[in-house]
């Protein structure tokens, strides 16, 4: 702890320059130095102010859930840790290194969802109005940073257990901006409450967070499914207090997760990497060696969603060798009966926007 403390003291100098940096830039962006780009269509950015963990890929599944039985809707990501460059549409048929492992989950999951990835968001939301002119909103996979677009609906997540009240710029703590940035947002979401979260602790987050009149705060958590074979989704298994799991993870904080296969009384054993790691074929092998040793009969080889996205590019390795590779699917929930409220809120943006 003291140790934390004083690496924080430390770094914070840095922290502070790369604050003045970011004040600055986003200073540029409001007296209009730096043009911002808006659109005639609604655009709804799914974002946080920390460097991952939030929960952002589960929600902007909800929302692709949420709207595309009524309009057509889109989702354009920067495709973080792909090896491509530009604009792409992300075809289902493609791999990780070509789209990044966010934006292929919602391609495969949404076959007739237009998906694209661009490093300006500014110039592929034309991109895919020129491609796709029937498109009726874009949705902002992880762009509450990037002021180049003005999106017409700002949501900001903020995980339960590491608020950003209580977080530091970087490099000192994970905020990628000064906490007053919350201000721009209209919806604020607290994510992966934990089991037994109650409304006097809801009471007390929104005095931490004090939000502003304007703005909307929700509290959400996880809804595990049954883990499917990720090359058979028809073969699907129950989890329970026989099972000894080998989870395999490259995503940031794993707590919420950990907690969860606890909670079901299952052994469970762990191999975790950096956050969007792409896994080689040695760590693969060395995967199924742990897996092959334990005596379990009971046992499942776990990773999330979007692991599985960059798993999958060994899948020639994987299938010739046999490794039962399941993944855990994820479902948003909203608290205190507030799933319409939310629903309710964003339907009302989009009937009322105006260009």
């Amino acid at each position: 702890m003291v140790q934390n403390v004083l690496v924080k003291l430390l770094l914070s100098p840095f922290s502070l320059l790369y604050g003045l940096i970011i004040s600055m830039r986003n200073f540029f962006f409001h007296i209009g130095l730096i043009k911002r780009s808006s659109f005639n269509i609604p655009v709804i950015n799914i974002g946080n102010l920390s460097i991952g963990g939030a929960g952002k890929t589960p929600h902007v599944e909800y929302l692709i859930r949420l709207l595309k039985p009524y309009i057509n809707t889109s989702v354009l990501s920067r495709g973080y840790g792909r090896k491509s460059k530009g604009f792409l549409f992300v075809e289902p048929g493609g791999n990780a290194n070509d789209f990044g492992d966010e934006p292929l989950q919602y391609k495969r999951k949404n076959k007739d969802l237009v998906v694209a990835v661009s490093e300006s968001r500014a110039l592929g939301i034309p991109e895919m109005i020129k491609n796709y002119p029937t498109i009726h909103t874009v949705l902002l996979d992880d762009a509450f940073q990037h002021l180049a677009v003005e999106a017409s609906l700002d949501i900001l997540l903020t995980e339960q257990t590491n608020l950003f009240t209580d977080d530091y710029l970087l490099p000192s703590g994970r905020l990628r901006e000064w906490r007053s940035a919350y201000k721009r947002a209209d919806i604020i979401i607290v994510t992966k409450c934990r089991p037994g979260f109650d409304e006097e602790q809801k009471a007390s987050i929104i005095d931490k967070i004090k939000p502003e009149p304007n703005q909307k705060i929700f509290f959400s958590h996880y809804v595990y499914g049954d883990p499917y074979n990720i090359y058979n989704a028809q073969q699907r298994v129950k989890l329970d207090e026989h099972n000894t799991i080998l989870m395999v993870s490259a995503i940031a904080n794993t707590d919420y997760l950990s907690h969860y296969l606890e909670s079901l009384g299952c052994e469970l054993e762990h191999i975790q990497f950096e956050d969007h790691h792409y896994f080689t074929e040695h760590e693969v092998s060395v995967i199924k060696e742990t897996y092959e040793k334990i005596e379990n009969p009971n046992k499942i080889l776990l990773s999330s969603e979007k692991d599985a996205m960059r798993l999958d590019l060994h899948q020639k390795f994987i299938v010739s060798n046999q490794i039962p590779i399941f993944a855990l699917p994820i479902k948003v929930e909203f608290l205190f009966e507030e799933g319409k409220l939310f629903d309710e809120a964003i339907k009302s943006h989009l009937i009322n926007f105006k260009i």
